[in-house]
């Protein structure tokens, strides 16, 4: 009697046991599992890759994005590459989000080649300017037109950004279509710039490509040249994702679809990032400061 006794307390010990942990496995689950984007069971969302040009214009919205995208859980992954590399990654997949795309003309040549692997989800700004300037003390050249004979002057040059960016291919046309003694200086925009300030501190004559929003054009007085042939136009800036990033994180991709930024405020953000600000810093501010719109965004 004693055994008998003895081994069905043991055996109802052993059930109070295997029942209690049913009880607190599902307790501590309650509420606390974060469905994945992907709708997976792993219960985790994906890490969503970014590309990330050596543009200032690039950089604002990029951290913005990236942080909110923090916020609703997802791991954010920066890219850094140029224009080619970035749109050779986003056909690929390797790259899931641009956020400086210019078109329908300076990066058509992009949108063009990959089309069949890119989609062009949102516009983030619709009026960026770009084209060639020069700084505004230099007299009597209002158009590009008024360059031709008057290359010396410059040194016959026009200092530029990468070989393979819009503005590059575009500006080689230009300067065959207008018939000018020029030669194009291919950089860096950070290596162009480092050019446009040493001239122009020294009040010299520079002919360099300028786009908005950026800064130069609060840190200088810089004047666009007039295009009578039209090359440039003024451009939308959109938002792509590679083909098929709405079924690896479709709350991300919904976000991104209602995504906006007014120009102005990228050209504030872009002084105080030169200005020394920590480009994550200046995103959180801007989040702080323009929270109906990032719930917006959100779908909130």
């Amino acid at each position: 009697m004693k055994k008998s006794w003895n081994k069905a307390v043991l055996l109802g010990l052993g059930l109070f046991l295997f029942l209690a942990g049913i009880v607190t496995g599902c307790g501590s689950n309650g509420g606390n599992v974060q469905t994945g984007a992907s709708g997976g069971s792993s219960g985790t969302k994906p890490t969503i890759t970014f590309g990330v040009t050596p543009w200032t214009s690039t950089i604002p919205p990029t951290q913005v994005a990236k942080a909110i995208l923090e916020q609703m859980g997802y791991t954010v992954k920066l890219q850094d590459a140029d224009a080619g590399v970035v749109y050779a990654g986003l056909s690929k997949g390797d790259i899931d989000v641009f956020m400086d795309a210019w078109l329908p003309d300076m990066h058509k040549n992009y949108m063009e080649k990959y089309q069949g692997s890119i989609e062009d989800v949102a516009v983030s700004y619709p009026d960026g300017e770009l084209g060639w300037v020069i700084p505004a003390y230099v007299e009597g050249i209002e158009s590009i037109e008024d360059l031709k004979g008057k290359e010396e002057l410059f040194g016959k040059k026009i200092y530029g950004i990468e070989e393979g960016a819009g503005m590059t291919i575009t500006s080689r046309e230009m300067i065959q279509a207008y018939g000018l003694d020029l030669e194009y200086q291919a950089s860096s925009e950070p290596g162009m710039l480092t050019q446009a300030k040493r001239m122009i501190s020294a009040k010299k004559p520079i002919l360099f490509l300028g786009w908005r929003p950026h800064s130069m054009f609060v840190r200088w007085d810089l004047k666009v040249l007039k295009d009578p042939k039209d090359f440039f136009k003024t451009s939308e800036v959109h938002v792509l994702v590679h083909k098929g990033f709405d079924q690896k994180a479709p709350e991300a991709y919904q976000f991104l679809k209602r995504w906006s930024i007014p120009v102005e405020d990228v050209e504030k953000m872009i002084l105080n990032i030169e200005d020394g600000a920590k480009p994550e810093d200046v995103a959180k501010e801007w989040i702080k400061n323009n929270q109906d719109k990032v719930n917006q965004m959100m779908g909130k």
